[in-house]
């Protein structure tokens, strides 16, 4: 960093992401980011959901979160999506490319993918 005016210009970057994990829509999105999770690869998968939510113009619907352990290790990485009135959706095993689906498919289409998801839990 060289000068005031780039610190600037990094939180400005930077500020449509925190607001985004902080805000208020019907959709949240929980990322596990236990240590286990992180290391199954749940830093790429939180922060392609950041950043797919913010393209697809969802932020005002979806509230993108990590939380610790979810307790089902084996599973890593693991998502889970709550929606006002309706089940609670685990996705298990997820990727990046996994997350883009599920933002395209779930939370803009409401549509759960049957094939990542894990019942029962």
């Amino acid at each position: 960093m060289k000068s005031l005016a780039e610190l600037q210009a990094i939180r400005e970057k930077m500020q449509n992401k925190v607001v985004l994990r902080e805000g208020s829509g019907n959709l949240r999105v929980v990322v596990g980011m236990a240590t286990c999770g992180i290391a199954a690869g749940a830093r790429p998968v939180l922060n392609t959901f950041v950043e797919e939510v913010a393209n697809s113009g969802l932020a005002d619907k979806v509230t993108v979160t990590q939380t610790g352990c979810i307790g089902i290790c084996q599973f890593e990485p693991v998502v889970e999506v709550y929606e006002a009135g309706k089940e609670k959706v685990t996705y298990v095993k997820m990727t990046a490319e996994k997350a883009k689906e599920v933002v395209e498919k779930h939370l803009k289409g409401g549509q759960v993918i049957e094939e990542y998801a894990i019942k029962n839990i």
